[in-house]
């Protein structure tokens, strides 16, 4: 085993021993990037953690990775020192130094600056540049005036140039740390005044002029510097100032023609539409929008940002370094005509191949331009739109096609606006002036970071090349330092190895078979696209490990860039990070070509204006032709210039990182600020670091933390050096290396603390004198104060004494006044219930007086009447003999009322009967009345039938040539809708030929207008088709419909045959369905049959299941109360048309149907999917046959995606709703026949995932899915009646059709009538026996109902078929194919109102015939 096989196995060990119950650990969250925890268990391999968040989470230990308990709240000003170096360490160091407004973070020697989105100016303030100014470096907090400090101090010391790198990607802060460097560096090596101002206010001057020239809005900053600026300053021998320049590199030269949506061009362009409006009238500008090389992107104005007011800041920044009055309205002149020149268009010239300006507005343009430049508008005409081609001896003229003619425009406005802008940059350059003399510079280079974007075009590529670029000089660099440290410190590096990222820069730049090589070679090539560019690359790099190629798309290309580093662990073997970008290149030709046309040199050289002369010189004589040049070619070009500037200096970086995309402070997104830390290098700078030695401690430090495991080395008796020996040879630690300085380091070392032992002596005293001094004021103030605040204290206090008692007092008043109101309240109320009870007694006691009045004299009366009454003898027997009587009597009341109780419990079941009788009666009634409404509705629908078919008859008669046969009429009937349409449509056009019919010629012209405006997707208006509406009021406008002869039907149905041809595009289709449908419905409220009668028959129930695919034609019965629709009585094309049209209708629909069927089925039979082998055997084990079970989540899902992609398709196509309904109704029916017709099974979820689809609260999706959840009654009866029988499985994971519901546990007690009746009413009786039959009850070892049952159930089976093997057969469901619409469902549903206020393409209002189209 070799050393580098046994470090990897110590390592894997190491890694699984390292964590126990208890400790602190990282681990990675999709939405936080990182979390921290606590093991709560380990179990093998898998941690169980309990986050911080409340999370409890389960990881690998691989994936886990140790948190510093140790370390500071705040965090450590170099990441270096960290306990564990890694990506979740580093993340959280940076968000808590950002948290306590700590921007400034070092990573060696790299500095690191978060963007606080707010000012901060005790940072940046002359006292703050005093305490760096000769500081060590690492010895103050970091900050960019460290950086430049110690830039400064080694090219004074070592007379070498120094160059500082400011990157990070748009809004992270880079302009504002290249104006704090030079501001240290102008402290540092001020100078006298220049012509009234310093060099580095000049410096600090220019940037308002390059940023209106050079910055521009992106997606993600409102002012991104869209070229690299460094900044050279100049140095004397004493280190002064003593000039500077600016270089500029790579401007986004492409984006004055092209931009994209949000963004913006230029600053400088809306500056000057902005301008006040004397310079507007002398440029002849006007708003923004109107300028095509500006309102290619919706944003104009910027919120917060007054463009009138920055062009007068801009006018005074350009005063400041040097530019003149005349200069600047000469730049603004150029600036104006480019805007002018963009607007000028071109159409086919009278020539092959020829161009002029397309109209006047054109001509106007160009005029201007020509104006503004000051040169023959003749001559810049012809250089636009013609070429001189330079050959042997001669030269030929060639005129330029529209295309090549706006490429030759759009190539002059770069290469113009090019040039202005390095006319600026060497204006600047000269007023601030440059030292010749100078040996020594710092150069500060302010350059854009790595890019990704949703749509990623060439400036994207451009600018992720130059980060490439820069990227390996990173690497390189801080390679370079670690082993220069690891030399100084005598530390064997020899096992480092350096990871390059050359493969990647050759697959873009290396010649001849790089991307670039490529892009201009097509360039090129004459009829060149970008699919034929993309198909180069495909061929070229399809087995190039960086390159790849997008799954769906046919000419995008994706490239994996090396952008640093992904440190997860403390470990050597860690891989680079990959950036996987994609690169749309639909625009990569035309931003690439920049040619460099000879015509417009010598055009321009001549102008009038010296300003535009000198911006154009003469040119040699070799040169005077039109030669070819690709802004990639000259993009490579100086970025090549670039590094080798950078690699004459010592490099220091400074790499900024915005915290957020909202750019507001106090939010630090992890997700965004890790991706950015891996772009800009840092995480690659901490990559070389744990190739070594990263945890970096001084011996004092170490001995201090470890003492405690030796007490003896924490004794005077051992030095630092030999007591870290002694510890990690306690610890039986092998394989480290500890740092002994050299004799001359430890020079240095004694030095530096003889130093700052005399300085601690200076220090202290006067510390001590200032203390005292101190001390004595601060007790002279605190006792006055003290005084003062007792005083008040003691005031304060017995003020509020006071005022407690004051309020105590009014509470105690106020709560017995309450009291007092209370208590008189509730004794008036207690009065008034006493008195009326009193008064109740009263009467009582009145009543009661009266009655014992009344009863006495009554008893008075009895007794008088009782003395005068003989005395009678009683009869004995005959009282017997009553009494007998009377209890007979009572017997036969009791038995009356037994009858009378049987008597009325019959009458009420008779009287349920007859409700139930009446019921039914009522129910026929209903019925029959139907059948003679749609008895009615049929013989109306025949009379116009025969109408229509006499018209169509008369007119084919007098049209047919005499040697031409009939038609055979009773062949239709065999004919699809498509074919009967397509045969009409020819019957017709032949008719139309034969008699020689056509329009006039001015109304030709307005019917191909009509035409090849709708042949296009014109959209929608008001949720209705604008091609459907507009073609209804032109056939309207132009009587077609009343013309016996016409051919425009025709051409209008070639349309609709073309959109058919499209069968797999489901939204060509929805869009081609939603216009003819709604033509159609339009033309059925308005034409007529000659000679029919009424239009508002009587209304009655629409109960026809399925009407279109064998419509009958007639006029519509619903009334019209709107202007667009009025009734037509046609004529036979139109009513041919509306046949023709119907077939159409009912084609799309069955099209869309079929292929959402087709993308459906494919999942569906994985779905259904049983294994044989389980299903033979009902008494396998329960693992057995839940080891089959398969993630069924992403087949259902796949199938509710299907769904939503369709209604996303219709909504965005606006189809009628009508139409949307019954095509989801016959998906799910579709769905119900393969559930039911297969031995599938696990569909109970799907069911679920289908039902919560069908049941979603959204309105608009409850619109179109309608009623579809009905059509799977089937299979949710059969799995209904399976939950209720199969309770005995033991796998009830694996039920087929069912999956875990409550069930009946005595299963043996359903009847085959509660089967029927109650549980399936919609089975038939084949398909219960088959269900019953299929499976097996492994509990009891039964089949699922009782033998009785499934007696009855094949006795009726056989019975109804006559043999057995027919309940297979008659088991399958069948599903339902033909379209289940009726022409009268169709117009119910939509209100001609809504046809109302739709409005017609602006293509044809632009046009003077079509001017009917606006009333």
């Amino acid at each position: 085993m070799g050393e580098a096989e046994a470090t990897a196995m110590a390592a894997a060990v190491a890694s699984k021993s390292r964590f126990v119950v208890g400790s602190h650990v990282w681990v990675e969250d999709p939405d936080e990037a990182w979390m921290d925890g606590l093991v709560e268990e380990i179990n093998g391999d898998e941690l169980v953690i309990n986050c911080t968040s409340g999370k409890k989470v389960t990881a690998n230990v691989s994936s886990a990775y140790p948190k510093d308990t140790e370390s500071p709240r705040g965090g450590v000003e170099d990441m270096t020192r960290l306990a564990y170096l890694h990506e979740p360490g580093v993340l959280q160091n940076l968000k808590s130094r950002y948290g306590l407004n700590e921007i400034y973070t070092y990573t060696g020697n790299i500095l690191i600056a978060v963007n606080p989105f707010q000012r901060l100016p005790h940072l940046y303030n002359n006292h703050m540049m005093g305490i760096y100014k000769g500081a060590e470096f690492g010895e103050l907090s970091p900050h960019p005036f460290a950086i430049a400090d110690r830039s400064y101090r080694l090219m004074i010391n070592d007379r070498i140039s120094q160059a500082i790198l400011v990157s990070g990607e748009s809004g992270a802060g880079k302009t504002e740390s290249t104006k704090m460097l030079m501001q240290y560096l102008a402290y540092m090596g001020g100078k006298a005044q220049a012509e009234g101002r310093s060099v580095q206010q000049q410096i600090l001057e220019s940037n308002p002029v390059l940023e209106a020239f050079g910055n521009a809005k992106t997606v993600r900053n409102n002012n991104s510097s869209r070229f690299g600026k460094f900044v050279e300053i100049q140095f004397d021998e004493n280190g002064k100032i003593s000039g500077a320049a600016i270089r500029t590199y790579l401007l986004e030269r492409s984006r004055v023609c092209q931009i994209s949506d949000p963004e913006r061009n230029y600053h400088c362009f809306y500056m000057l539409c902005a301008a006040p409006p004397e310079d507007c009238k002398k440029y002849k500008l006007g708003d923004a929008r109107s300028f095509h090389y500006l309102n290619q992107s919706n944003c104009i104005a910027l919120d917060g940002l007054d463009d009138s007011k920055e062009y007068m800041e801009t006018r005074r920044a350009m005063g400041i370094v040097g530019i003149s009055s005349d200069e600047q309205d000469a730049i603004f002149r150029v600036v104006a005509s480019i805007l002018h020149l963009g607007n000028v268009e071109f159409a086919e010239g009278s020539e092959a191949d020829s161009s002029v300006p397309k109209d006047e507005k054109s001509q106007f343009h160009l005029k201007t331009a020509a104006e503004l430049f000051m040169c023959d508008e003749k001559g810049l005409e012809e250089s636009l739109c013609k070429r001189v081609m330079a050959t042997r001896g001669e030269s030929i003229t060639k005129n330029l096609d529209p295309r090549a003619a706006a490429l030759s425009r759009d190539a002059l406005a770069r290469i113009v606006y090019s040039r202005l802008f390095d006319w600026l940059v060497n204006k600047i350059n000269s007023s601030i002036g440059q030292d010749p003399d100078s040996k020594i510079l710092i150069g500060v280079l302010d350059i854009y970071g790595f890019e990704s974007f949703l749509t990623n075009s060439f400036e994207q590529f451009c600018i992720n090349l130059t980060n490439e670029k820069l990227q390996q000089h990173f690497n390189q660099h801080v390679f370079k330092m670690e082993q220069e440290e690891y030399t100084k410190e005598e530390i064997d590096w020899s096992y480092i190895q350096f990871v390059d990222n050359q493969e990647i820069l050759d697959l873009i730049e290396k010649k001849p078979g790089g991307i670039i090589a490529l892009l201009d070679e097509t360039c090129m090539l004459r009829n060149s696209t970008h699919e034929t560019f993309a198909e180069k690359l495909y061929q070229k790099f399809k087995d190039n490990p960086h390159f790849s190629k997008p799954k769906f798309s046919r000419s995008d290309f994706t490239i994996h860039h090396y952008a640093g580093n992904v440190v997860k662990v403390l470990q050597r073997n860690a891989y680079p990070f990959i950036l996987q970008v994609t690169y749309q290149t639909d625009l990569f030709l035309d931003k690439n070509i920049d040619y460099a046309v000879n015509e417009h040199q010598v055009l321009l050289n001549a102008s009038k204006c010296s300003f535009v002369s000198s911006l154009f010189p003469p040119c040699e004589e070799s040169t005077k032709s039109t030669k070819f040049t690709s802004i990639g070619s000259s993009f490579k070009q100086q970025l090549q210039s670039l590094l080798e500037t950078l690699s004459a200096t010592e490099p220091h970086y400074i790499r900024c990182i915005k915290p957020n995309n909202v750019l507001k402070p106090a939010i630090f997104e992890n997700t965004d600020v890790l991706q950015q830390l891996r772009c800009g290098g840092v995480l690659e700078a901490i990559r070389i670091s744990c190739l070594g030695y990263p945890t970096r401690r001084t011996f004092y430090e170490f001995v201090n933390r470890f003492g405690i495991l030796q007490p003896k080395v924490l004794g005077r008796s051992h030095d630092e050096v030999t007591a870290s020996k002694m510890l990690l040879d306690k610890a039986n630690l092998r394989g480290y290396q500890v740092i002994i300085r050299t004799r001359t380091t430890a020079r240095r070392c004694y030095e530096n603390l003889r130093r700052e032992a005399g300085s601690l002596k200076i220090q202290t005293c006067y510390r001590m004198h200032h203390a005292r001094k101190s001390y004595v004021d601060i007790c002279s103030a605190s006792t006055t104060i003290q005084s003062g605040l007792r005083g008040m204290g003691a005031r304060i206090k017995l003020r509020f004494k006071r005022q407690t008692k004051a309020a105590v007092i009014i509470q105690l008043h106020c709560l017995f006044w309450c009291l007092q109101a209370d208590m008189e309240e509730a004794k008036t109320q207690e009065n008034k219930k006493l008195q009326l009870q009193l008064q109740e007694l009263q009467l009582q006691l009145k009543d009661t007086k009266d009655l014992l009045k009344r009863e006495h004299e009554a008893a008075k009366e009895a007794s008088e009447k009782a003395a005068a009454v003989p005395e009678i003898l009683a009869d004995t027997a005959r009282i017997d003999e009553l009494t007998s009587e009377n209890e007979r009597l009572k017997i036969l009341v009791s038995s009356f009322e037994e009858k009378l109780q049987k008597t009325e419990q019959k009458f009420e079941e008779t009287e349920k009967a007859r409700e139930e009788l009446l019921n039914k009666a009522t129910d026929a009634e209903s019925q029959i009345n139907e059948l003679k409404n749609t008895m009615q509705s049929l013989q109306e629908k025949l009379a116009n039938t025969e109408a229509e078919n006499h018209v169509l008859r008369q007119q084919a008669m007098k049209a047919r040539p005499d040697n031409m046969p009939l038609l055979n009429m009773h062949q239709k009937s065999v004919l699809s809708p498509l074919s009967l349409s397509l045969s009409l449509g020819l019957r017709h056009g032949l008719l139309v030929n034969l008699a020689n019919g056509s329009v006039h010629s001015d109304e030709q012209e307005s019917v191909d207008a009509l035409i090849n405006c709708v042949v296009e997707n014109v959209g929608f208006s008001e949720g209705k088709p604008v091609a459907a509406i507009t073609i209804y009021k032109c056939l309207l406008h132009w009587r077609i419909f009343e013309t016996d002869k016409t051919n425009v039907f025709d051409r209008l149905i070639q349309i609709f045959g073309s959109a058919m041809q499209k069968q797999d595009n489901n939204a060509d289709l929805a869009y081609w369905l939603s216009n003819s449908s709604s033509l159609l419905i339009i033309l059925q409220k308005s034409l007529k049959p000659p000679g029919s009668s009424g239009t508002t028959p009587m209304k009655r129930p629409q109960t026809q299941p399925s009407f279109l695919g064998r419509m009958v034609f007639r006029a519509s019965n619903i009334t019209v109360d709107m202007d667009l629709v009025r009734q037509v009585e046609a004529k036979y094309p139109a009513l041919l048309f509306k046949q023709q049209l119907t077939a159409f209708v009912e084609g799309l629909y069955g099209m869309i149907r079929d292929n959402v069927k087709k993308e459906i089925s494919s999942v569906l039979s994985l779905v259904i999917q049983v294994t044989p082998s389980i299903e033979s055997h009902p008494q396998a084990p329960r693992n057995a046959k839940a080891v089959l079970i398969t993630d069924q989540d992403s087949y259902w899902q796949m199938i509710v995606n299907h769904l939503n992609d369709l209604l996303k398709i219709l909504q965005e196509n606006c189809v009628p709703t009508i139409f949307a309904r019954k095509i989801f109704t016959q998906i799910f029916s579709f769905i119900n026949a393969q559930l039911l017709n297969s031995n599938g099974e696990y569909v109970k979820q799907g069911l679920d995932e289908l039902e919560s689809w069908c049941t979603q609260a959204k309105p608009e999706h409850e619109q179109y899915a309608g009623s579809a959840w009905d059509e799977l009654k089937h299979i949710c009866q059969a799995v209904g009646f399976l939950a209720s029988t199969y309770q005995g499985f033991q796998l009830i994971d694996t039920m087929p059709f069912c999956v875990g519901l409550q069930v009946i546990f005595k299963k043996f007690r359903i009847s085959y009538d509660e089967i029927i009746n109650d549980l399936c009413p919609v089975l038939s009786v084949q398909q219960i026996y088959k269900i019953c039959t299929q499976y097996w009850d492994d509990k009891y070892n039964t089949e699922s109902v009782s033998e009785e049952v499934l007696d009855e159930m094949k006795k009726l089976v056989n019975e109804g078929t006559g043999q057995q093997g027919a309940a297979d057969s008659t088991f399958l469901l069948d599903e339902e194919i033909s379209m289940p619409l009726s022409l009268e469902e169709i117009a119910s549903s939509m209100d001609a109102k809504e046809f109302q206020n739709v409005s017609p393409p602006q293509e044809l209002l632009d046009n003077a015939a079509f001017q009917f189209l606006r009333s």
